[in-house]
């Protein structure tokens, strides 16, 4: 009775540690998308999918995209890596979608081509690094629009562009203008400072040149007075001489 008592104890704790070693967890992989992504009809869009894994990138590597269309509850596959070979499911997306993902770089993008407005939908992007396979898939919606709310908001974007490219053009003319109409008028502010200054200097010369004329003017008109006088005194002496005799 002692022995099986004290085997009881033993079993179970073996039997916790190998639920434990046979239980435990594996470290999940980490799946990573857009959350939206938008494209008109005609165009391409990428759907981007990146991963991490705590393992090695193995041979045995899987990639899975699924497409849930709106208002509907079906999901189709669509595309799917294995082998290191891409293959695409038949659909509404055959001949479509490229593989341009790169598994040892950790990505797992694809490519559609040609959208349509059906394309509309959830896109799940699922992969699997054995022994690395336990986690959540990634989800990216994908919403299709036409070309003319593209366009006409590309037309838009343009005229604003050449309105305020037109503004700018103008104000920087406006200030040309201005600047040289500013430097004119101190030009012009500038020559008639300088004649100004001109006829001044002139005014002095004149009037210093006027003033020292001035005196010999009257020396001038003193000589001469003085010869007229000796000549009058000298023909008085003639005619008195002349009534002498």
């Amino acid at each position: 009775m002692e022995t099986s008592g004290l085997r009881t104890p033993c079993s179970l704790l073996a039997l916790v540690l190998l639920s434990a070693l046979v239980l435990s967890p594996t470290l999940a992989i980490d799946v990573y998308t857009d959350r939206e992504v938008y494209g008109t009809v005609g165009s391409r869009v990428t759907l981007s999918c990146s991963f991490w894994s705590s393992e090695w990138i193995s041979d045995d590597i899987s990639v899975s995209w699924h497409y849930q269309p709106d208002h509907s509850r079906e999901m189709y596959s669509v595309f799917h890596y294995a082998k290191g070979q891409p293959s695409i499911d038949a659909g509404v997306f055959k001949d479509r979608i490229e593989w341009v993902g790169s598994p040892k770089w950790k990505d797992a993008s694809i490519v559609l081509h040609n959208l349509e407005l059906t394309d509309n939908g959830t896109f799940t992007c699922d992969v699997k690094n054995p022994p690395d396979v336990v986690g959540k898939s990634s989800y990216v919606h994908l919403q299709v629009q036409e070309k003319g709310p593209a366009r006409a908001g590309l037309i838009l974007g343009i005229i604003i562009a050449v309105a305020l490219a037109l503004v700018i053009v103008v104000t920087l003319l406006i200030l040309l203008i201005r600047y040289c109409w500013l430097r004119r008028q101190a030009r012009v502010q500038r020559e008639l400072s300088a004649l100004e200054r001109g006829k001044l200097h002139k005014a002095k010369d004149s009037s210093k040149r006027s003033s020292r004329q001035t005196p010999l003017l009257y020396a001038m008109l003193d000589q001469t007075r003085g010869k007229a006088s000796e000549k009058k005194a000298k023909g008085g002496i003639c005619d008195f001489r002349k009534d002498r005799k």
